[in-house]
């Protein structure tokens, strides 16, 4: 468990997939991902199974969980994605699929939450990502958490009819303890 203020990353669980499968049929939810189709439970039972197969330095998916009142809430995942341990480089990305939980700073936390991990516990030295040109608020989100532009691919996504960039952006472990000294 990975624990923040009134937030915490935790492993996910088999009990877990009816919840996803519910956000990633939500064209609002997946809107700024990669997915174009309709998931099944069972396309997401054997994505979970393949989750599982990976040892955890090799990139790991969390849940993020919200404390209300005495009680924890998930929703959403995060997570560190093609781990490499030579260039000590990986791909984070991130999902809030519980809409009442969005423009709450909820996202800013996680993704500060796991870059910590990422930097203080795995020893990375490079954390990147790739985000759509339409998604103002996740760019917004990533600049607060310490990421810098680097550049972008052109017209690189086909995504609701109509092809639109990705910006890639990425933060330095040195940037991260620059910024975050104790």
């Amino acid at each position: 468990m990975i624990l923040g203020e009134k937030i915490r990353l935790r492993a996910i669980e088999r009990t877990d997939i009816p919840r996803f499968v519910r956000w990633m049929n939500d064209p609002e939810v997946t809107q700024y991902l990669l997915m174009s189709s309709p998931l099944s439970f069972a396309m997401e039972e054997k994505w979970f199974d393949d989750q599982l197969q990976r040892p955890p330095h090799q990139g790991q998916i969390l849940g993020i969980e919200v404390q209300r009142a005495d009680d924890w809430v998930h929703i959403g995942n995060t997570g560190l994605h093609d781990v490499d341990l030579v260039n000590r480089t990986a791909e984070f990305g991130i999902v809030i699929g519980e809409k009442e939980y969005w423009n709450r700073g909820y996202g800013t936390q996680a993704t500060r939450l796991m870059l910590k991990h990422g930097f203080e516990n795995l020893n990375l030295n490079r954390i990147y990502l790739e985000v759509f040109e339409t998604n103002p608020r996740a760019m917004q989100t990533y600049i607060n958490a310490g990421f810098t532009r680097e550049g972008v691919f052109r017209q690189a996504i086909f995504k609701n009819g109509r092809y639109i960039d990705a910006i890639f952006m990425s933060i330095l472990q040195s940037e991260w303890m620059e910024t975050n000294k104790k």
